[in-house]
């Protein structure tokens, strides 16, 4: 072959090789960048600490039918009940940190190893956002000479009043130690079965006051008279009931949250994706309105802000219940 033929055959060999290089490192993948999430491949259990039918059960399965949507995965709600909720809690913790399995938490995971001793500590969990507040408030039975959240502090500054609540541990009766701290007066809680029943017995007199979710109050209508909301603002559903920072100019602030949670140490990655995924079920529409015919606020906080708030909570609930 002549040698100009050759020559120009090896500087095209050349330039195919150098134009395959360019290719190359343009395309080159970076082997250090964390893999695009798969999570997840299968579908989820959501475990509900209480049994079917309650506040608790009505949330988890109402963020459960928006978390389908979202991770494009079946959302099975899982009742647990039991030990107040430690059963659940403890199982939760005791899962593979996956993101197959989270939960429910209630308010109750800031209270349980204080009041009972079990073995729920926020710091066994990934918390993945708070997805809701049922707001306290105060009541009396309509027939009480009490008209103002001021007049029953007058009466338990000048003696004692008792104080109906959802029973011993409850965050109800937490309220109660707390309005009695901030107020000053000797407050007796007495605890009954449930919310609702609390407020019955405000209602019929058998106590001087109740201390219960807005929703427990709204249901006895004109059998109570709602004193004060214990939240930072008024509640939409109650518009004219002050805030006990308005009736009394105390900061007395308690509610049933709840939110979602998972074991401990989730990969960075399935655990953005569930927090990305509480986040876009909570601004949903549906849920939205859910949580109004409810009662309920619809209140979020990230996985940073609610650990944080998890956290005070927990030593809140020491001082007041330990």
């Amino acid at each position: 072959m002549p040698r100009k033929r050759i020559t120009r055959l090896a500087v095209a060999a050349a330039a195919v090789a150098a134009t395959a290089l360019v290719l190359s490192a343009c395309t080159k993948v970076d082997e250090t960048a964390a893999p695009e999430s798969t999570f997840p491949e299968k579908d989820l259990r959501l475990i509900i600490q209480a049994n079917p039918g309650g506040g608790s059960d009505l949330s988890s399965r109402a963020l459960a039918t928006e978390l389908e949507d979202i991770l494009g995965v079946s959302v099975i709600p899982e009742n647990m009940p039991g030990a107040a909720g430690a059963l659940a809690m403890e199982y939760v913790a005791a899962q593979p940190a996956d993101g197959y399995v989270i939960g429910f938490a209630p308010v109750e995971i800031a209270m349980l190893n204080t009041t009972q001793g079990a073995d729920v500590l926020p710091e066994n969990y990934d918390l993945l956002g708070q997805i809701m507040l049922a707001p306290g408030v105060v009541t009396v039975g309509a027939s009480s000479d009490v008209k103002t959240l001021e007049d029953l502090v007058a009466k338990a500054e000048a003696g004692s009043v008792t104080v109906a609540n959802s029973g011993a541990g409850s965050i109800w009766e937490a309220a109660t130690l707390g309005l009695a701290a901030e107020a000053g007066g000797t407050f007796t809680p007495v605890p009954y079965d449930g919310g609702a029943t609390a407020v019955s017995a405000a209602a019929s007199g058998e106590t001087d006051a109740a201390v219960s979710g807005l929703g427990e109050a709204l249901a006895q209508g004109d059998a109570v008279r709602i004193l004060a909301v214990l939240h930072d603002e008024r509640h939409p559903d109650a518009p004219d009931v002050p805030t006990a920072q308005e009736a009394i100019g105390a900061e007395v602030v308690f509610g049933g949250w709840g939110g979602i949670y998972a074991p401990k140490d989730l990969p960075d990655d399935v655990k953005s994706v569930l927090e990305s995924a509480v986040e876009e079920a909570v601004e949903s529409d549906s849920y939205q309105q859910f949580q109004a015919d409810a009662g309920n606020l619809v209140v979020y906080r990230d996985s940073a802000e609610w650990t944080t708030f998890v956290e005070d909570q927990f030593t809140l609930f020491q001082e007041l219940l330990g």
